[in-house]
């Protein structure tokens, strides 16, 4: 009997195998509402918890559960990796290229790398999203510019005017360490 075109024969000479168990790598269990050993950070007004890092996965991705107010979500930027969000609760307004889409609890949003875009939330609810960054590297920028906090919930320090300042300076320095660029005007169409 010959293999057809699609047998696991075929497929076997065709791609590599996969690689052996890597026995150095754990299990990670994130519980953000539980676990208070978990990074809480405070960033432009939000409070980001990073559930996985790029020392969890090998480098590969890194998950945020994002927690917005009302008003609250970064600037026009962009970055040379891909970011997927997934709203768990509540709903934002996304601008990516110029064009303005709202995303609502249960949807997912991917944004190509180097594409600019920004988010709000424009409602009186706070906003729940997780963040996938792939590959790692962005929690390592907001853990070099924001804020430690207590909780996932726990909202930063609302800034004085030099503390914006400082932050906005400090933020627009690192952002090229981290393969992102802050933009000054609106998410405008490329």
């Amino acid at each position: 009997m010959t293999d057809s075109p699609n047998t696991p024969s075929q497929f076997a000479s065709t791609y590599p195998p996969i690689p052996p168990d890597d026995r150095q790598r754990n299990l990670t269990l994130a519980r953000p509402n539980e676990d208070q050993s978990l990074p809480h950070i405070g960033v432009v007004g939000d409070t980001y918890t990073l559930l996985l890092t790029g020392e969890d996965t090998a480098g590969r991705y890194c998950l945020i559960d994002m927690h917005v107010p009302p008003g609250g979500g970064p600037g026009p930027h962009r970055h040379d990796f891909e970011e997927s969000f997934t709203l768990l609760e509540g709903e934002i307004e996304t601008t990516f290229r110029g064009e303005t889409s709202v995303v609502r609890a249960g949807e997912t949003v991917n944004i190509p790398a180097n594409a600019p875009h920004q988010f709000t939330n424009k409602t009186d609810q706070p906003v729940r999203l997780l963040c996938i960054c792939a590959p790692s590297g962005q929690e390592e920028f907001f853990k070099a510019v924001g804020v430690p906090v207590a909780t996932r919930t726990t909202p930063p320090p609302k800034p004085d005017a030099a503390t914006q300042a400082a932050f906005m300076a400090k933020a627009k320095a690192l952002a090229p360490k981290y393969r992102s660029e802050l933009l000054s005007t609106t998410v405008e169409g490329s």
